[in-house]
């Protein structure tokens, strides 16, 4: 009978503390923090000159500790996209927290609306009077009161009410209904977020989010509560001050950035949108390189998603790294063979953040490249 081999020792998390990221397991995710706290600042410092606020997505983070460093900045709040991920961050003593998506399941609005009991600046959306009415029943059942925003649709038909009429009439029923508050309207035009050239997502944005301007001067005059204008995000947040009215911007992923972001374009004219640098990276290791111009890494679909473009190999703009497999990312060169040897590190930007972030427990957070301290993705998994 064959001999059972040793089991070799674990690494506890706090053994990582130090060490060069090149030395972590791979695939790891991993953050530079000196990048991600310049993308925070910058993002205040051009806020700061526009008269709007921030109220950042933690969805793109998942993680607690990085929305104190973003209210530690100034952000007036967080969103969250999902009841779970809204949980974990109450939990966490996060506030106030949004909760950008419309809840219509009985046991989602009770979490909701529980949430509210938990915090007293808690607050969500809805865009249909049904919703609002079950919302303000599950309200009154717990003894509360919930400050809901009305959810309006810039074109997108994802979700939200009809801007004009249909909006108003749904805000004045918010405004009647004895356990609702109205704060305000929520706009997300998602499909402008990504629109590649800077003149075209202007003009995209503006055109889109025009009526939804015109009906919270409507909701103005019908003397409704219009104090929150939110929406927005990474792709607009240096446009978004231009709707009338509009109060706080919803960015995400500009605190790490992405494959997709960086190819929209910047204000300045350039193809690479260069406002928000890459701070979030995952490192890989080559494990095979035994064809000419070819190479095999550990970093598959399970570690950067199948979203695209294609990951960016840092500092090899000539590499092109695929993921079109689960555990392996396959790496095509040009150039003298043996490039790469196996146990080689390469560091991705990754394709998607928000997905990217999502596969990961533990997010190491690095300093001039040594691990300086590990966050919990807590928020991670918390789809429902």
């Amino acid at each position: 009978m064959l001999a059972r081999p040793e089991q070799p020792a674990k690494i506890t998390t706090t053994e990582w503390l130090g060490v060069s990221k090149w030395d972590l397991e791979t695939p790891a995710l991993c953050v530079d923090l000196d990048q991600l706290n310049r993308n925070i600042a910058s993002l205040e410092r051009a806020l700061a000159t526009t008269g709007i606020a921030s109220r950042p997505h933690a969805k793109a983070h998942k993680c607690p500790e990085i929305s104190r460093l973003q209210l530690a900045a100034g952000a007036i709040g967080v969103c969250a996209a999902t009841v779970g991920e809204a949980e974990v961050f109450v939990a966490s003593g996060i506030e106030p927290v949004l909760l950008t998506t419309p809840v219509a399941t009985p046991s989602k609005i009770i979490r909701a609306v529980n949430l509210r009991r938990a915090s007293n600046r808690f607050m969500m959306v809805t865009d249909t009077e049904a919703k609002a009415r079950q919302i303000s029943d599950a309200a009154a059942a717990a003894d509360v009161t919930v400050d809901v925003l009305i959810d309006v649709d810039p074109g997108v038909h994802r979700t939200g009410v009809q801007p004009g009429e249909p909006a108003l009439a749904l805000a004045q029923l918010i405004d009647r209904l004895p356990h609702l508050v109205l704060r305000g309207v929520q706009c997300y035009d998602g499909m402008s977020q990504h629109v590649h050239g800077f003149a075209k997502r202007r003009a995209q944005v503006l055109e889109r989010m025009a009526p939804v301007s015109e009906t919270v001067a409507l909701m103005a005059r019908a003397g409704l509560d219009t104090g929150i204008f939110t929406g927005g995000g990474t792709g607009t947040y240096n446009i978004d001050h231009q709707h009338p009215g509009f109060t706080d911007v919803q960015c995400g992923t500009y605190v790490f950035m992405d494959a997709q972001y960086l190819a929209i374009g910047s204000a300045t004219g350039s193809p690479t949108y260069e406002e928000f640098p890459a701070s979030l990276t995952v490192v890989t290791s080559i494990i095979s390189a035994n064809t000419p111009g070819h190479a095999t890494a550990d970093a598959g679909t399970k570690a950067l998603t199948c979203d695209e473009p294609d990951p960016l190999v840092v500092g090899a703009p000539d590499v092109r790294y695929h993921t079109r497999s689960d555990e392996f990312g396959m790496i095509r060169y040009d150039g003298p063979d043996g490039r790469y040897k196996p146990g080689d590190r390469l560091e991705l930007i990754v394709p998607h953040a928000d997905p990217v972030v999502n596969l990961f427990d533990r997010l190491f957070v690095t300093r001039a490249g040594r691990v300086e301290a590990i966050w919990s993705i807590a928020a991670r998994g918390r789809s429902q």
